[in-house]
């Protein structure tokens, strides 16, 4: 009989850790409310404690996003405790998720404790978030590191508290397959209560065995696996959603597991996370890169013309691959703007429809058509814009051989044109961010800045990716426009609505699984 395995996402904190990769209030929101659309059961919203924009996002999620259980992460610590659950407590289903570290490493040097302890506290802390919420998860950080004896011992002090799920974490990456199965195995046969709680699994990529390693997890009984879209996470990552949840779909009949995830939704949701994020997978992701269902050799094509199961073990349309190239151009109606929006799996806020209409008659006029990739760069760019503190009015270039480049930039803040400013610079995009610079008067570090087109043709649009760094925090940019020079400048702008939006952060440097 096949097992129905719960899927949790910690995109928007485990995800969110990875260097660079922040998201705001409105980009978390909006990645939550697709990942309900998705069908995972559990999203882990965040680590409240760390700052005033982590908790008010967590809050936000657990007040506005239905159907999946809300998940806030602690450490067993009250006051990460209490956070945890001021922020998640309006949620539908709230989760409390305490981690405490158990391998001998971390006990000595990060918590400076002993064994017994850290056993008294696992139990002390899930006791204190049990009387908070009525569901609570305890993760035995670094536990493929820990000693199995007391590791199971901890987990039934844990249960013994109140917590309904156990998660057993390959925090730094450090397991083979059949290494953690037997992990999980042991678990399963030395703890005395485990059927009292659902058992989990959480890997990282660090060894690129994440997804191995889960699914081996799954063989041994693990009832819950922890993931990411696009596999994001701390260091190499973690283990991908999209490659598990397409593992159960396709491979059913030796996993003898499924899961509720509509895998329809997968690409949408992993362009989504592109967009807010600013990072693209390699092409060659499996299930979502960009060249996961193409195929060059002659003898491949040959063999999908007579039966696409020759050389695809999955569909496309499966994952949500849109296949029919539909074209809208500029005397198309808004109906079939918003019909084919629909179609590519996107599900706009209604309030955002007549801003994205006029981008797409904006770029008609200027594209003779406006293809598929064009409408799915145009609906992400709005998804993931923050409040704009700052918009681009106005730039003059000023560029040949021989001769500096000069850029003249004109932004408007608070409604109102502010002085425009002019710079030299090597090249114009360069003279042209330090203009801005010049506007807002900061300095950000340029981490990196990448320009790609959308479509090929003369009139493709371009869109520039740009990350920033001030303060010791990272900052991502996207723009899109037929003038690569102009998409530049909104990516550069972007970036810096990003810097402007954000609170003050405590963030730990390290929150746990």
């Amino acid at each position: 009989m096949p097992r129905r395995i719960v899927i949790l996402d910690t995109t928007l904190r485990d995800g969110e850790q990875a260097p660079g990769f922040s998201m705001n209030l409105d980009e978390k929101l909006e990645v939550a409310r697709q990942l309900a659309r998705l069908g995972v059961d559990v999203i882990e919203a965040g680590y409240p404690v760390t700052s005033p924009g982590d908790f008010a996002s967590v809050k936000e999620i657990a007040r506005v996003v239905r159907g999946p259980t809300i998940a806030s992460l602690a450490r067993a610590v009250d006051k990460d405790i209490d956070a945890a659950w001021e922020a998640v407590r309006g949620a539908e289903r709230p989760r409390i998720h305490v981690v405490l570290a158990t391998s001998p490493l971390l006990m000595e040097y990060r918590l400076r404790m002993g064994p017994d302890q850290v056993l008294e506290l696992a139990a002390s802390a899930v006791r204190r978030a049990r009387a908070l919420c009525p569901e609570v998860q305890f993760s035995a950080e670094d536990a493929t590191r820990s000693d199995p004896d007391f590791l199971c011992r901890v987990l039934q002090a844990a249960i013994g508290a109140g917590a309904a799920i156990v998660n057993v974490p390959d925090t730094v990456g450090y397991s083979v397959p059949d290494e953690y199965a037997e992990l999980i195995r042991r678990v399963r046969g030395g703890v005395p209560d485990i059927e009292k709680a659902t058992l989990s699994a959480h890997c990282h990529d660090d060894l690129g065995l994440a997804v191995a390693n889960t699914l081996a997890a799954i063989g041994a009984g693990a009832q819950q696996v922890e993931c990411t879209i696009n596999g994001l996470g701390e260091r190499a990552g973690n283990a991908a959603l999209e490659e598990l949840v397409m593992c159960l779909a396709t491979r059913a009949d030796v996993l003898h597991a499924y899961c509720g995830v509509d895998t329809t939704q997968i690409y949408g949701t992993s362009k989504l996370v592109q967009a807010v994020t600013g990072v693209r997978p390699q092409p060659n992701k499996a299930i979502v890169g960009d060249n996961a269902f193409a195929h060059e050799s002659g003898g491949h094509q040959a063999g999908l013309a007579a039966n696409k199961a020759t050389y695809e073990i999955m569909t496309p349309e499966s994952v949500g691959l849109p296949t029919s190239r539909l074209v809208l151009g500029k005397h198309s109606g808004r109906a079939a703007f918003e019909e084919r929006v629909a179609f590519l799996g996107f599900h706009p806020r209604p309030g955002a429809l007549p801003a994205l209409f006029e981008g797409f008659k904006e770029l008609a006029d200027k594209k003779k058509t406006v293809t598929d990739r064009d409408l799915e760069a145009l609906v992400l760019g709005v998804s993931a814009k923050v409040n704009e503190t700052f918009r681009l009015d106005r730039f003059v270039i000023n560029s040949g051989s021989g001769i500096a480049a000069t850029s003249a930039v004109r932004l408007i803040g608070q409604d109102a044109p502010m002085p425009e400013r002019v710079s030299l610079g090597d090249g114009p995009i360069d003279a042209s961010f330090k203009a801005i610079d010049k506007i807002v008067g900061k300095h950000p570090v340029l981490e990196d800045f990448s320009l790609d087109a959308v479509t090929g043709g003369k009139d493709a649009q371009g869109e520039a990716r740009v990350r920033i760094q001030f303060g010791g925090r990272r900052y991502n940019g996207r723009g899109l426009s037929t003038d690569v020079v102009e998409a530049s400048i909104k990516a550069y702008i972007a970036a810096i609505n990003a810097m402007a939006q954000d609170t003050e952060d405590t963030r730990e440097p390290d929150s746990g699984s």
